[in-house]
C-alpha cells in the first residue's frame, strides 16, 4: 500500500468524491429534509471548508513554507499558530466541509458515502506519511504538537 502514499493530489481527491457523488444523487434516493434544507446547509459547509482551507494556506504562507502535499520533506518550519492550534489538518479539513456541502446540496444521504471515503484515502495515503515526514524534521516539536492538537478536530 505504501506505493499509493503522497500520489494522489488531495485536490484531484476532492473532485472524484464529487463525481462519485452525483450519480449517487441521481440514481439513489434523496433526502426530503436535505431537499428542502440541503442549499442553505450546503452553502454554509462550503463556505465554511473555504474558509478553513484558505486560513491553512494563509498561516503556510505566513511562515513562508512549501504548501505542496506531495513533497511534506520539504517543510522548512512547523506552523503550529492561526487555525492549526485547532486542527493539524486545515487545508484537508476544509476540503471535507466542501465535500459535505456538496453532499448537502445533492440532498442524498448516499453521496456522505465518498466524504467517510475521502477521510480513510487521506488519512491512510496523505496524513500518516506526511506525519512520518514533519516527525524526521522536527523530532521534538512534532510529536508534542501531535499530543496537543487533533488530526482533524
Amino acid at each position: 500500500m505504501e506505493q499509493l502514499e503522497l500520489k494522489v493530489p488531495p485536490l484531484v481527491l476532492v473532485i472524484i468524491a464529487v463525481g462519485l457523488m452525483v450519480p449517487l444523487a441521481l440514481y439513489l434516493p434523496q433526502s426530503e429534509w436535505l431537499q428542502s434544507a440541503g442549499g442553505w446547509l450546503g452553502t454554509l459547509f462550503i463556505v465554511a471548508g473555504g474558509l478553513v482551507a484558505i486560513s491553512g494556506v494563509w498561516a503556510f504562507r505566513r511562515s513562508q513554507t512549501t504548501v505542496n502535499p506531495m513533497s511534506p520533506d520539504t517543510v522548512s518550519e512547523l506552523v503550529t499558530s492561526g487555525i492549526y492550534r485547532y486542527t493539524r489538518n486545515p487545508m484537508y479539513l476544509g476540503f471535507l466541509l466542501t465535500l459535505i456541502g456538496a453532499s448537502c446540496w445533492l440532498a442524498s444521504i448516499y453521496t456522505l458515502i465518498p466524504c467517510v471515503l475521502f477521510v480513510r484515502y487521506m488519512t491512510t495515503f496523505q496524513i500518516k506519511p506526511e506525519e512520518r515526514a514533519l516527525e524526521q524534521l522536527f523530532p521534538h516539536s512534532f510529536p508534542e504538537y501531535k499530543q496537543q492538537v487533533r488530526r482533524w478536530l
